[in-house]
């Protein structure tokens, strides 16, 4: 397995230092990178430069993925396929990991000591449960629904900032609940609460005589399980992301995406885009964001292992509490019988283990564009791009090239983030800091996929919350620095409107 902590490369091409960072040395040091030649530099820039023709499809572009695209299925499975260029062999780690993604985890002691070690307290007994088909999740649709694709992150102010990192904002764990409300429970132990959400809803006028009406969540923690939620707490509800393409956005170069950064809008387009700086877990020193509604985590590796940790209760070796997100005031939880063992590291899944499912999780390959030279999508690409969309939603970019990663090596990829944070403005907010993001900035989430949503997960829901029903809803929630860019949408013809969602769909 070659996606991991555990790849050391022969050297790196850059160490960057940036300054306005106190001096933060970031590299993809998980990475076996191969450096770019001048003339590859030259080629890359020209390649990924955004289009100024929109009277036909650009070359590459109905694969999204470069070589690493698959086929659009017209299945649920359309975003569980390996990446399209995945070797035979590496194929079946692909499949084993899969295996272990769907796994059903049982509380400790067990029969076998391969699928014990569940909670004491979780959200799911499985990855799949929350990313159902590798899709998108959702909110509860209403009281008989679960939350079982949507989870709440807590904190408190408080805490030390890393010395290595500026404008870092510190927060604690709820001193009784910890970082997320675990709402599921092993045997003889209460769960921690469930999200209960209400909607208040607010209508938007639209040219040409439409009307949309956005919902507004208020969220609470109903049925407590032990005790009192500090008077301070920061509530941060998430539903799971859609899974596809992994792999590639962690071999985006991380000087390719900070020289899209541009933190004091020295460029006067109103468009800030921060980097999220964040601690390694796995190294123990700074690096790029780049995965979570908020950039916290720098790696697929990480992002795993910690929602192992947090989401299943289940032990890994960065993570090695058998408890999982026990607190100290759980004492219950912390005395039930853990699966940690010698045969798994010390842990409950082992790093192989944890490879195989970070190599699964990499590898889901991004499914082909649809009607790429259908002229309405073409119109919506271009009302798109001249909106300002790409000043956050970036459309290309070309990866490192890759020892040992051939899925995910030098390809033109088409995922429309520049994975940094913008302030989206009041409305969104959910007023929790999260390591460099403050209550007011998300991470430009990748856009490719998003038109089988409703085909893979058969829900219209988006954003971090799911609060939009639509992508229409979706656009018209964004503020802050995107609120000149939705009022060109409210006022646009209706047909150029019309032209934006076609788009939209087609990725």
């Amino acid at each position: 397995m070659s996606q991991s902590r555990l790849i050391r490369a022969g050297f790196l091409c850059f160490g960057l230092a940036l300054p306005a960072y106190s001096d933060t040395v970031l590299s993809d040091l998980h990475l076996p990178v191969i450096c770019r030649t001048a003339d590859e530099t030259a080629r890359i820039e020209a390649v990924v430069t955004p289009a100024n023709d929109f009277s036909q499809p650009e070359k590459f572009e109905a694969k999204p993925a470069g070589s690493a695209t698959v086929r659009s299925a017209r299945t649920v499975n359309a975003f569980s396929m390996p990446s399209g260029n995945i070797s035979f062999e590496r194929e079946l780690d692909f499949k084993v990991g899969n295996g272990l993604f769907k796994k059903l985890w049982v509380s400790s002691p067990s029969s076998t000591l391969a699928s014990d070690g569940l909670g004491p307290l979780f959200n799911a007994r499985s990855c799949q449960r929350c990313h159902v088909k590798d899709g998108r999740g959702h909110p509860p649709e209403g009281p008989k629904d679960s939350a079982t694709s949507m989870l709440m992150r807590v904190s408190i102010p408080g805490g030390t900032a890393p010395e290595e990192i500026s404008e870092y904002l510190a927060t604690l764990p709820d001193p009784t609940y910890g970082g997320q409300i675990q709402d599921l429970s092993i045997a003889g132990h209460p769960a921690e609460g469930q999200i209960a959400i209400s909607y208040a809803e607010e209508e938007i006028s639209l040219s040409g005589g439409e009307t949309v009406s956005l919902r507004n969540p208020t969220y609470e923690i109903s049925d407590l399980g032990y005790g009192a939620l500090h008077p301070e707490v920061m509530l941060s509800p998430r539903v799971a992301p859609q899974m596809i393409g992994l792999g590639l956005l962690d071999a985006i170069p991380v000087e390719d995406i900070l020289a899209r950064a541009d933190p004091d809008d020295a460029d006067g387009d109103g468009i800030s885009g921060r980097p999220n700086i964040v601690m390694s877990s796995a190294y123990g020193v700074p690096m790029l964001g780049r995965f979570g509604h908020k950039a916290g985590k720098p790696s697929v590796w990480e992002q795993s292992a910690g929602a192992f940790s947090g989401d299943i209760g289940i032990s890994t070796s960065l993570h090695p509490e058998g408890a999982g997100d026990c607190t100290a005031a759980q004492e219950l939880c912390h005395a039930a019988p853990d699966g940690n063992t010698d045969v798994h590291d010390d842990a409950e899944i082992s790093d192989a283990g944890l490879e195989l499912v970070t190599f699964y999780s990499s590898n889901l390959g991004v499914p082909a564009r649809r009607d790429v030279d259908d002229p309405e999508v073409l119109r919506g690409k271009q009302v798109f791009y001249e909106t300002g969309c790409i000043s956050c939603h970036t459309p290309k970019f070309v990866t490192h090239r890759l020892e040992g990663q051939s899925e995910q090596s030098f390809q033109l990829i088409w995922p429309y983030t520049d994975l940094l944070l913008h302030n989206m403005g009041r409305g969104l907010a959910d007023n929790r800091p999260e390591a460099r993001a403050t209550g007011q900035e998300w991470r430009t989430p990748p856009l490719w996929g998003i038109g089988l949503t409703e085909q893979v997960s058969g829900h219209t829901y988006f954003l971090h919350d799911g609060r939009a029903r639509s992508l229409l809803e979706a656009v018209l929630w964004h503020g802050g620095e995107a609120e000149p860019h939705k009022q060109a949408v409210i006022e646009m013809p209706p047909s150029d409107r019309n032209a934006l969602i076609r788009f939209l769909e087609s990725l």
